[in-house]
């Protein structure tokens, strides 16, 4: 459906009864003015062009706020990914060293049982070397008897004795010796087979983290490649937003350029309602608005004559007529009878007809069809009331099937409910 701005944009003026409605809506109308005045022009529902290129922008402009997120989501698990990696190497390097130190305690483990089995080894020599001695004399303990036989004073018996003793307890200490050293050799060995389980552990370990950290660094060094691609991304997106801000900003300059058109022709056709008004001198119509006019078509309210945001410009307009939901190709009646002022092709408002359906309580009342498919009458043609003078259609600019219907009060627009 297409609508003007009638107030502002199209400088009709604004109806005695919109003047007095509340502060607030007063305030508002006051906001239209300003911006219509540096917007020059404003549309209720823009041309497909700048609908498009405004669906493209906020596209654009949703895919850069996408991307934008993803490089912050990137960039922030790249932080992430190299924190861990940093973690990962500190964990490696003591790894390392603690594998050095059990390979080194390994290394001291082994010499010492190499040295333990020198010990041994010499021990075991002492050993054999002290029982072949003492049994190349005779049996200890028959020497000692002997000797105690061969005494000839108990103090010499009392010396034997003791000669005898120190015999037994150096063989005890030769044999006590050679067991010490068999025993600290298990245990040496038994402390090599433990410092290599830890080796072979801790090289594990370090395997481990190597193989983590290598890892790690592959996940970084994608993270980094991904925030690089997603910063290229937002790039990209800005600069489709760019185009699309300057698809829309031609389209705007091209939307205005047909109001500016548009305008021409209502100035026009309002000097026409005026002039006809003013050589008009009967009485006219005199009673009830209610109920004056015909419903152009059967068909529902689709949308209703009034103050509202506009959709793509985002001002606070006024919808100028009544939109009613039908099919392309339904027949519109003539809403009273009367005489066709103006036809002509819009681009705003496709085909468009104004009926001058004479004085209604002392104003003079044009009814306007626009969007249609095409018109029975042609300029100057008389129609009665309920004729058929054209036909319901989507041309201008229009998204669908429906006739927006207008109805002009000595040339400014009013709310054709009023006279439905």
């Amino acid at each position: 459906m297409a609508t003007l701005l009638i107030a502002a944009t199209l400088g009709l003026g604004v109806p005695a009864a919109q003047a007095h409605r509340d502060g607030d809506l007063e305030d508002r109308q006051h906001q239209v003015h300003q911006q219509v005045q540096q917007a020059q022009a404003d549309v209720e529902d823009a041309s497909k062009a700048i609908t498009r290129a405004k669906a493209e922008l906020a596209d654009a402009e949703a895919q850069l706020a996408a991307a934008q997120a993803d490089f912050a989501d990137k960039q922030a698990r790249a932080a992430d990914a190299l924190s861990q990696l940093q973690t990962a190497e500190a964990q490696d390097a003591a790894m390392r060293a603690a594998l050095e130190t059990a390979q080194a305690n390994l290394a001291q483990a082994k010499a010492d049982v190499v040295a333990g089995q020198a010990a041994l080894d010499a021990q075991q020599v002492r050993v054999k070397d002290t029982v072949v001695a003492f049994y190349q004399q005779g049996s200890p303990e028959l020497m000692a008897w002997t000797g105690y036989l061969d005494a000839q004073t108990p103090a010499d018996l009392i010396r034997k004795m003791e000669y005898a003793d120190t015999l037994v307890e150096d063989q005890s200490a030769v044999f006590d010796q050679l067991h010490a050293a068999e025993l600290q050799l298990r245990a040496q060995k038994e402390e090599v087979k433990a410092a290599e389980a830890a080796a072979d552990e801790q090289a594990d370990l370090a395997a481990q983290q190597l193989a983590n950290t290598q890892r790690l660094k592959n996940e970084a060094d994608q993270a980094a490649n991904d925030a690089l691609l997603a910063q290229d991304q937002v790039t990209l997106t800005v600069a489709a937003r760019e185009k699309a801000q300057r698809h829309a900003e031609r389209a705007k300059a091209r939307d205005e350029a047909e109001l500016a058109k548009l305008k021409k022709q209502e100035r026009h056709i309002k000097q026409l309602i005026i002039a006809a008004a003013a050589a008009d001198h009967s009485t006219g119509f005199v009673g009830s608005d209610d109920g004056f006019l015909l419903a152009p078509v059967n068909g529902s309210v689709t949308s209703p004559f009034g103050y509202r945001v506009h959709p793509i410009y985002g001002y606070w307009g006024l919808h100028d007529g009544t939109d009613f939901g039908v099919s392309c190709g339904e027949g519109m009646r003539a809403a009273a009878a009367g005489k066709v002022i103006s036809r002509y092709y819009s681009s705003v408002y496709g085909n468009r007809l104004y009926l001058d359906v004479g004085k209604v309580n002392g104003h003079n009342l044009t009814v306007v069809y626009n969007h249609a498919t095409s018109y029975r009458v042609g300029v100057g043609d008389r129609v009665a009331r309920g004729d058929i003078v054209g036909y319901v259609g989507s041309t201008g600019w229009s998204t669908g099937c429906h006739l927006h219907f207008t109805v002009l009060q000595d040339g400014t627009a009013v709310d054709p409910m009023k006279y439905l």
